[in-house]
């Protein structure tokens, strides 16, 4: 299978099966959101978004609510985007995604999950030529034919798209996310997922063992209050 189907193994893998760390990370996605573009997802197609994601990992409606009310009253949480790339045992490079309230403890705490498990912390712009950023759509096989749907897509910028046991994978650059999403709500296609992901344009293979090692700083990184995504070059 092509790139998409890698990519759906790999988000299987993901360590984010534990509600108490995903929960926070979803709502603090909604919060950003609505605090940046209004509380009515209708109008707010990234609040949109971020509530389908937290949907798909059920992420209860009270949840939701709430965040949306924390971000829209007058003591809102002022989030700042603060993005670390590392190396960590192995040779493995890690790209670390937060949104933190405290840049000053996010960044000791990054660097501390780094050097504590044989990793360190490397200068901003190191590995961004290693990763692709792309918008990644989920969801279930359509009536239209996928050769049909892929003509749809294409112009709002799909890249590739791949469809195994009745369920597609659209990829297409981030810059596009938007884009995608619009064409997705006039074809009246639900999305299960959408969102954006750095994926390895050289992904290493490492042995059980080494990823045995690596998984304990990726794990120390990923439950962090301040983290909401990371990436690596594994295979």
């Amino acid at each position: 299978m092509g790139r998409a189907f890698e990519y759906r193994k790999a988000a299987k893998m993901k360590r984010w099966g534990n509600m108490s760390r995903v929960f926070p990370k979803l709502a603090k996605a909604i919060e950003i959101a609505a605090k940046a573009g209004g509380g009515d997802p209708d109008m707010n197609p990234v609040l949109r978004t971020a509530i389908l994601n937290a949907k798909a990992q059920n992420l209860p409606k009270a949840n939701i609510d709430a965040a949306i009310k924390r971000a829209t009253g007058k003591d809102a949480t002022n989030y700042v985007d603060v993005n670390f790339e590392g190396k960590g045992p192995h040779g493995v490079l890690i790209f670390v995604e937060c949104a933190t309230d405290n840049n000053t403890r996010t960044v000791a705490n990054v660097k501390m999950h780094f050097n504590k498990n044989g990793g360190q912390v490397v200068p901003t712009g190191s590995l961004e030529f290693m990763f692709d950023r792309k918008a990644i759509f989920e969801f279930d096989k359509p009536e239209m034919e996928l050769e049909e749907l892929e003509l749809e897509l294409i112009d709002a910028g799909l890249e590739e798209i791949e469809e195994e046991d009745g369920l597609c994978i659209a990829i297409a650059n981030y810059t596009d996310f938007g884009n995608m999403n619009t064409k997705f709500e006039e074809l009246e296609i639900e999305l299960k997922k959408a969102e954006l992901k750095r994926i390895s344009n050289n992904p290493q293979e490492f042995t059980e063992e080494q990823q045995e090692e690596i998984g304990k700083l990726l794990e120390k990184l990923e439950d962090d209050d301040d983290v909401q995504a990371v990436f690596t070059n594994m295979e």
